[in-house]
């Protein structure tokens, strides 16, 4: 396995915030509803998450490290970890796992319809993310994995549905990802090696 220290500093990084978040509640140090900070910061993980994975491939290209590629996987299925535990949360904390209270909650926040969505596109990205689907998929997994952008619009409009009383913090992850599907346009993409391959160029002139 390559780069064996960096994979494992990725794992420990992405485990350090749900179990201090979880201690936090432990203690109450999460405020009078921890419940529901629990579910909002693992949402906000999700999505952050999603943002670091969409940013190895232009960090590969800027660096020329293939570093960066190489838990860019690990980086995705913690994505999914991330949503999965977010959805967890939400069916604790905020249903009490009573489902009948889903219609009602449907109904006046239509937010949670797009969030599904998304989850259910992370779910297709996280089941067919090994080896054996790329083989079995051929030049479709390429297309199927593109999804990963519907996830990213519907990640924001998720957390724009929610925190719109208050956008700032919404504007700057809006605007990163906006940053990031910019770099992945053929035009943009394609000076990017050769902006790498000049550092290289210089360093070798000195």
């Amino acid at each position: 396995m390559r780069y064996p220290f960096w994979r494992v500093g990725v794992f420990a990084a992405a485990c350090v915030a749900p179990v201090l978040w979880l201690y936090q509640a432990w203690i109450f140090a999460l405020g009078p509803d921890p419940g529901k900070v629990l579910v909002d910061r693992l949402g906000l993980g999700t999505l952050i998450l999603l943002l670091i994975t969409l940013a190895m491939t232009p960090l590969q290209r800027l660096s020329g490290w293939p570093g960066w590629i190489a838990v860019r996987r690990q980086l995705g299925l913690w994505c999914f970890a991330y949503v999965v535990m977010h959805m967890g949360a939400y069916a604790v904390f905020i249903l009490g796992l009573d489902w009948s209270q889903l219609g009602v909650e449907l109904a006046k926040r239509p937010y949670i319809i797009v969030g599904s969505l998304a989850f259910l596109c992370l779910l297709a990205l996280a089941i067919t993310s090994n080896r054996y689907s790329q083989r079995r998929l051929g030049a479709r997994w390429k297309k199927l994995h593109r999804l990963v952008y519907a996830v990213l619009g519907l990640g924001l409009l998720h957390m724009f549905w929610i925190v719109r009383a208050d956008l700032r913090e919404w504007a700057l992850y809006a605007s990163i990802g906006l940053v990031l599907l910019m770099l992945r346009v053929p035009m943009i993409a394609g000076r990017i090696p050769r902006l790498a391959g000049q550092k290289r160029s210089n360093a070798t002139k000195v």
